[in-house]
């Protein structure tokens, strides 16, 4: 099956997104954000999040369809994703996708939300050189992955402690910006003194390409009166392992890519060493459901579908 129509479902974490993939064009891709319901409570309630889902999924999906023109009859397969995130969340979308597979007898994609992210720059770049390096920087992870080809995914470090998004709605909350902070600190970034208070990056004393978040939460706290915050993105560490893996480009996804100096600086440091770079659009950089049907295009070519004994794993890794 060439172009496989596949309808992707995420509702990992506070985003209820579906989408519809035709082979790789993206049809339809709907999101229904969270961010005002926890906005008041700094950060995602897994309970508000996995309730608001249970009232939007049905209508998220039926948008999806009618975007893209689609009847739920001419469908190939469901993609859902099943892990990492929030259980409670996981589990509505699960069930979402399970009906409808069972109901349509066709074929059920469990995918995982990681992939999802890394894949979603192959999606919208096909002719992304490999080997490649590719950094994951969202709101529950930051990863460094090598894919030396096209099929293949191979995890080289992750946070310790807090992902970089998270790292950011802390420290917002903390100097009192609000939730969601990333796109805060982003704006009012563009405008303040880089040099005011200069924060180490981490290193990990094992050697570990590892990242660690938690150690400028504490550097922010001591100099929250300062109203000051300068973040050190983990990217001289990103082109010292695409140069040590022999990679040909670099890849950056995840929500934390929206962040336009860390998008500058990968771009930069990539440039200067010779590495190509593709940065995913702001559209498929947050939680989407494109990215989901996606990987579960390419797993359906393959042949790797699930049953309905599926379940969520909220520490599923990849």
């Amino acid at each position: 099956m060439d172009n496989p129509l596949i309808l992707g479902i995420e509702t990992s974490c506070d985003e209820t997104a579906a989408a519809v993939l035709r082979g790789r064009a993206i049809l339809s891709n709907v999101i229904a954000s969270q961010a005002e319901i926890h906005r008041e409570h700094g950060g995602v309630v897994p309970e508000l999040a996995s309730r608001h889902h249970l009232e939007r999924i049905d209508a998220v999906i039926d948008l999806a369809l009618r975007r893209a023109q689609v009847p739920l009859t001419d469908l190939d397969g469901v993609a859902v994703t099943c892990g990492p995130g929030l259980v409670g969340s996981l589990l509505v979308g699960l069930q979402a996708a399970k009906a409808i597979a069972y109901v349509r007898r066709i074929p059920l994609l469990g995918v995982n939300h990681l992939e999802g992210h890394l894949r979603s720059v192959f999606l919208e770049h096909p002719g992304v050189p490999f080997p490649a390096v590719s950094l994951i920087a969202s709101g529950g992870h930051t990863s460094l992955y090598l894919s030396p080809d096209e099929d293949r995914v191979v995890r080289l470090a992750r946070t310790r402690d807090d992902a970089s998004g998270e790292a950011f709605d802390k420290v917002a909350k903390l100097v009192g910006l609000g939730y969601p902070g990333g796109p805060v600190v982003d704006r009012l970034a563009r405008s303040g003194n880089r040099k005011a208070v200069p924060f180490s990056p981490p290193r990990m004393s094992d050697g570990s390409l590892d990242f660690s978040f938690s150690g400028f939460k504490t550097a922010v706290l001591r100099h929250a009166k300062a109203r000051g915050l300068v973040r050190r993105f983990p990217v001289k560490r990103v082109v010292t392992v695409a140069r040590r893996d022999g990679a040909r480009s670099i890849c950056l996804s995840g929500g934390v890519a929206c962040n336009s100096l860390l998008r500058a600086r990968v771009a930069e440091e990539a440039g200067q060493e010779g590495f190509e770079c593709y940065a995913v659009s702001p559209a498929l950089a947050c939680d989407n459901a494109a990215m989901i049907a996606e990987v579960g295009r390419r797993k359906l070519r393959r042949g790797e579908t699930a049953d309905l004994t599926l379940n969520a794993d909220p520490a599923l890794e990849l």
